[in-house]
């Protein structure tokens, strides 16, 4: 699941504008309606925020981050799923 699709899907649950979400974080509903879409990463510094207002775990939402930074980086790459089982691998041996 993309982090915008569960933002959307968050703010729907409380009836809310994504205007009114725009403001927890000080940004306008536009900026939101592109988060929501896909078309805009949302900087990492407001999860924080967002985590409190919708009461949800700030850790779902920081692994949902992660994930779209990880496509956005990889997804045309040939060798994407190569590199990222590699990487796994390399996490792995660290914990």
């Amino acid at each position: 699941m993309m982090l915008g699709k569960k933002l959307k899907e968050l703010r729907e649950e409380k009836g809310l504008m994504q205007r009114e979400v725009g403001a927890i974080i000080a940004v306008d509903g536009a900026f939101i309606s592109k988060v929501e879409n896909g078309e805009k990463p949302i900087n990492r510094d407001h999860l924080k925020a967002l985590s409190e207002f919708f009461n949800i775990p700030e850790n779902l939402l920081q692994t949902l981050w992660l994930s779209d930074k990880i496509y956005n980086l990889s997804k045309d790459e040939p060798s994407a799923i190569e590199a990222l089982k590699i990487t796994i691998k390399r996490i792995n041996k660290y914990e």
